[in-house]
């Protein structure tokens, strides 16, 4: 079993103990309160390269990054920071991160905000749209292709935005069947989780136009994401080089190209 596989087997079996503790017809009941959506699609169509900041505590090939910060302080930092949106990693037991760590988000950032997990399920549709997220992940190599068109098409119901995310070609013909507008290239394999930041440069050219393309891992400078915009990439999710670095504010500044 590799560490997709097994990340997504204790998701199933964390999603049964949410399940009971909250039934879905609660959060059905709960959507009316819902507040006003930020579309994360229209902040990835916005000109320039689009940075996705994303808050991590920790993650299963790098250990710790910020176990015990403040989600609010450190949205604040990307919000000021320059970032076009957020992303909040949400997975409790290999990530860290809890549903509670969205809600501090939405509360403390106008930002548009990415629920990034493990979704294998609608219940996990509705959590996040109760939650405040305004777009979930959906990972190709995690759902055969009859959950994956359900769950882009019972998203979009909801108003949710929905990245699709590929590692390689037919992955992402799979994201080009149920008809994926927002495509995530991932450079991370989730099989041994090894980097490989030139993914995105060979699946750009197979992605047809009018599909915004988001590009994830492996990026730490300001360089590396000039070198995205220049062929055309539309935005980049950057996480553990954030929440590592000691200014988080600055670091933000530095990768968006946005001076003092």
């Amino acid at each position: 079993m590799n560490v997709l596989d097994r990340i997504v087997d204790d998701t199933r079996e964390e999603l049964e103990r949410r399940r009971r503790e909250v039934p879905q017809a609660e959060l059905e009941r709960q959507l009316a309160r819902r507040g006003q959506d930020r579309p994360f699609s229209e902040a990835m169509a916005l000109p320039g390269l689009s940075v996705i900041a994303e808050h991590k505590r920790r993650s299963p090939s790098a250990g710790d990054l910020r176990p015990d910060s403040s989600v609010a302080e450190i949205v604040g930092a990307y919000e000021r920071g320059g970032a076009t949106a957020l992303s909040v990693l949400t997975e409790p037991l290999h990530f860290g991160g809890s549903l509670d760590d969205l809600r501090e988000a939405r509360a403390a950032s106008g930002l548009p905000i990415l629920r990034k997990d493990f979704v294998v399920d609608p219940y996990q549709l509705y959590e996040s749209a109760v939650a405040g997220a305004d777009a979930i992940l959906l990972i190709v190599a995690a759902l055969d292709r009859d959950p994956l068109e359900r769950l882009h098409s019972e998203a979009r119901a909801l108003d949710l935005d929905v990245l699709v995310e590929v590692h390689d070609e037919r992955e992402l013909e799979s994201a080009l069947e149920v008809e994926a507008d927002l495509i995530a290239i991932n450079n991370r394999d989730l099989s041994d989780f090894s980097v490989d930041v030139q993914r995105t440069f060979e699946l750009l050219s197979d992605v047809p136009a009018g599909k915004s393309v988001i590009s994830e891992s492996g990026f730490s400078s300001r360089e590396q994401l000039d070198e995205l915009e220049r062929v055309g990439v539309d935005g980049v999710l950057v996480g553990e080089s954030l929440m590592r670095a000691d200014d988080v504010e600055a670091a933000c500044r530095e990768l968006v190209g946005r001076p003092l």
